[in-house]
């Protein structure tokens, strides 16, 4: 069972200084602003951080290096 992880949290010694933008549209924004405002979540900054890494985190972990290619083991 993996640990839980924690929220993510600005350090000291690892501030956050790359700034990354994207646009959406306005279906795609009212999309995003109907789901902040459901489950009552203030920090959009953290929000977006918080979803957008652990998408990438779950994805490398079910992409992790095999000794063998998929299909070579399921036989």
């Amino acid at each position: 069972m993996k640990p839980a992880r924690k929220k993510s949290q600005a350090l000291p010694n690892q501030p956050r200084v790359h700034k990354v933008a994207f646009m959406l549209n306005d279906e795609e924004y009212k999309a995003v602003e109907r789901y902040l405002h459901k489950y009552k979540i203030q920090n959009k900054s953290r929000w977006y951080r918080e979803t957008i890494l652990s998408h990438i985190l779950r994805t490398l972990d079910e992409d992790y290096p095999t000794l063998f290619k998929e299909i070579e083991m399921r036989r």
